[in-house]
């Protein structure tokens, strides 16, 4: 039988799936919004690498440079505008 993934990349795909989780909670309770926006550019690289993972390296390539890249210079960008602390 044909092995398509090897048995390490199970422990990879929980590993990941558990730093996404954690990324996403900390862009949740973040009330720093640069620190938000980073986070959030953490879990879209950590999207892009489970992508890779899977073998899809063109979706992989797109998430990291849409994602982790446009998405979080635009949040950035829009956060200087701002206040950088979020209000309660």
């Amino acid at each position: 039988m044909i092995e398509l993934f090897p048995s390490y990349y199970s422990i990879l795909h929980v590993l990941f799936l558990a730093a996404m989780i954690l990324s996403a909670v900390a862009v949740f309770y973040l009330k720093d919004l640069i620190a938000a926006a980073i986070g959030f550019a953490a879990f879209s690289f950590l999207l892009a690498l489970e992508f890779f993972i899977l073998q899809a390296p063109d979706v992989a390539i797109a998430e990291a440079a849409i994602g982790a890249g446009i998405s979080t210079a635009i949040l950035i960008i829009a956060i200087r505008g701002t206040t950088r602390e979020e209000r309660e």
